[in-house]
Order: C-alpha cells, then structure tokens, then sequence
C-alpha cells in the first residue's frame, strides 16, 4: 500500500539535500508520551472520574435506587472511555504521521494525519531553544524563532508550544532520547551561527536547558 510519503526525495524532506548539508537525526514523538502530554488524556481520565463521582454523590443524596445510580454512572463512564479512547488514538496517528529531521543548517517538522505538511526552521531563524525531559526520557524541544519570523499556531498544532499563541514557538513533541537530542542540535547550532550559545533556563512553563544566538 502507497502512502503520500512515499514520494519523498528524502524520507522527511521535500527534496533532496542540498550540497553541504547532512542528516544528523530523525525522529518521531513517543505516542504513549504524546498522549499523556500533548493530548491530556490522563487529565481527560480523572475529570470524568470525578464527574461519576460527584454524580454517585448527587445520586444518594437524591435517594436513588442502586439501578438509578448504576446507569447514571454506567453512561458517564462510557463517555469518558469513549473520549479516551479516541485521544489515543489521534496521539498515535499523530506519531506516525510526524517525522523530526536535525540537519546541520535546519530542523524540519514534517506532520499532519489528513493534511500533511512540512515545517523548514532553519537555524538563522532561531531565537533560543529550550527542554523539558519527562521520566521515560521521552522529551519536548522548544525552538523559538526571531521576531521577524511567523509560524501558524492552529496548522502546526501540537507541535507549537502550548499557549504561545502571539509569538508561536515551534516544539518536537515527546522526542525520545530527549536530552541526547538537545545536545546535539545545540552543537549543530554553535556550528552554524557563530556567537550562539548554550546557558541554563529557569522559564517557568519549560524549566530546563536553553540556547540563546
């Protein structure tokens, strides 16, 4: 079975690479990972857990019968799996759908399940860089861009940082091997912009590691 990427010069790139520039990495988000921290799912699980409690509550101080109780949690359950449910499942074609590329002149975010697109950042166009590291080593890579560049929020959605929505800063979602990942496109960076340089970030919303041209 053919798909629209199986066209691609290069697997994640719209066209073959130009003369001196290399591959470095490639990778795509952890699915499990994205889901808990792109789409929320586990907040989604406990508002509808306390969504069937309060409504057991609601229930017995009502005076219901145990039936009457039963199916008015039975349907509030459903529904939460149900929303659950297909979470996981856009996490997971999101995934598969998404391909990161760390070239020695730029990064490249090629994703979109029905609308596939391809995202060139290169490294003239980078303000700073940040990142937050998750237990599982799974990770988020915040590229934040110079003023005069734009990225649009909603088509690029989740791989934006969240609530950024004036100045959109793009961001490699649940990467694994995260901080490997950082490291080396902070030295791909120093390589290409002269004068850029690594320090430490104490950004409330990304509190990790930051790089600043």
């Amino acid at each position: 079975m053919n798909s629209e990427y199986d066209f691609e010069p290069v697997k994640g790139l719209p066209a073959e690479l130009p003369r001196g520039e290399q591959l470095l990495w490639q990778g795509s988000p952890q699915w499990k990972s994205l889901a808990l921290h792109g789409y929320h799912v586990r907040k989604f699980a406990l508002y509808f857990v306390l969504l069937v409690l309060w409504r057991a509550g609601e229930g017995m101080a009502g005076g219901e019968s145990a039936a009457q109780l039963l199916l008015g949690c039975a349907w509030l359950l459903l529904l939460g799996t149900v929303v659950c449910t297909l979470l996981l499942g856009l996490a997971r074609l999101a995934a598969r759908a998404t391909l990161y590329t760390i070239t020695n002149r730029r990064i490249v975010m090629r994703h979109g399940i029905a609308l596939p697109m391809s995202v060139n950042i290169p490294f003239t166009a980078v303000q700073a860089a940040s990142m937050r590291v998750y237990a599982d080593g799974s990770g988020e890579i915040c590229v934040a861009l110079l003023p005069n560049q734009r990225l649009g929020y909603l088509l690029n959605w989740p791989h934006v940082r969240p609530w950024k929505f004036a100045e959109p800063q793009a961001m490699l979602r649940t990467v694994p091997q995260a901080t490997l990942v950082a490291e080396l496109l902070i030295g791909a960076l120093r390589s290409a912009v002269p004068g850029a340089v690594a320090s430490q970030s104490t950004d409330a919303g990304l509190p990790t590691h930051s790089l600043a041209a």
